[in-house]
């Protein structure tokens, strides 16, 4: 492999650029998005620059204690955002149902993939256990934000079909059978798609960085099927441990409807 372009300042200037384009382009066809892709480039710098610092003192101060903290803190942002993107209304045991799905499914499939798969030495390196981590719950938490939305709306919209097979002797689970089968495609199909076009239609984001910093492709593509497989496997545990306990809060003991 060749040498890595290292960017320059002036390089990245020009980058910048390319968005300055991008905002005239934009002003010029009246469309009223200059202020999100101005605040969101300006986020993201800001936002990258100080994990990149953080990330520089974690891998020269390999400790179990701040890799610990780290991933108790990527899981506690993504069960947040999951609860702030849901625009209805979550329940109070439903939210506890969300954040024990997202704990269990992420953290049992990230400790399978780190120690059965790669089996990385010491248990706590950071190089990988980060990384790792924040694409397995980054994209659990997706798969998760969209299930909720589907299966409250479901469960909301087509209440008077659930109670109408409640009342033909049908079982909760029987009835709310349909609602929670197309709650869990809607979360899944987004990583299927990814896996579908993966290759063809475009390279991944971790395989591509790879191949920039000067990783053989070959390696590359090891790792990111290994990774792609991590994914849609904590995704679908996830979902799945929602939605197996999630569509159960929305009766009570008597099996009767709770929403209103």
């Amino acid at each position: 492999m060749g040498d890595v372009v290292e960017l320059s300042f002036l390089q990245m200037i020009a980058a910048y650029v390319f968005v300055v384009i991008l905002l005239l382009i934009v002003r010029a066809r009246g469309i009223s998005r200059e202020k999100e892709i101005l605040v969101s480039s300006i986020r993201m710098t800001i936002q990258l620059i100080l994990v990149g610092y953080i990330l520089v003192y974690l891998l020269d101060n390999k400790n179990p204690f701040y890799t610990i903290m780290v991933i108790v803190i990527m899981e506690a942002f993504a069960i947040h955002n999951i609860f702030k993107r849901t625009k209805e209304q979550i329940s109070t045991p439903l939210k506890k149902t969300i954040a024990a799905s997202m704990v269990i499914g992420t953290l049992s499939s990230l400790l399978y993939f780190l120690f059965i798969v790669i089996n990385i030495s010491p248990w706590y390196d950071p190089q990988y256990f980060i990384p790792i981590a924040g694409m397995l719950i980054g994209n659990s938490m997706t798969g998760i934000s969209l299930g909720v939305t589907r299966l409250v709306d479901g469960m909301t919209k087509q209440k008077h079909m659930v109670e109408s097979a409640l009342m033909l002797g049908a079982t909760p689970k029987m009835a709310s059978k349909d609602i929670v089968d197309k709650a869990f495609d809607s979360a899944i199909l987004p990583t299927i798609n990814s896996m579908v076009g993966m290759g063809i239609v475009f390279l991944p984001g971790m395989m591509t960085g790879q191949i920039l910093s000067g990783v053989s492709p070959v390696l590359s593509i090891k790792y990111q099927i290994a990774i792609m497989l991590g994914i849609v496997g904590s995704v679908s545990l996830t979902v799945i441990l929602f939605l197996h306990f999630g569509y159960k809060t929305f009766f009570n003991d008597s099996s009767q409807m709770l929403v209103d």
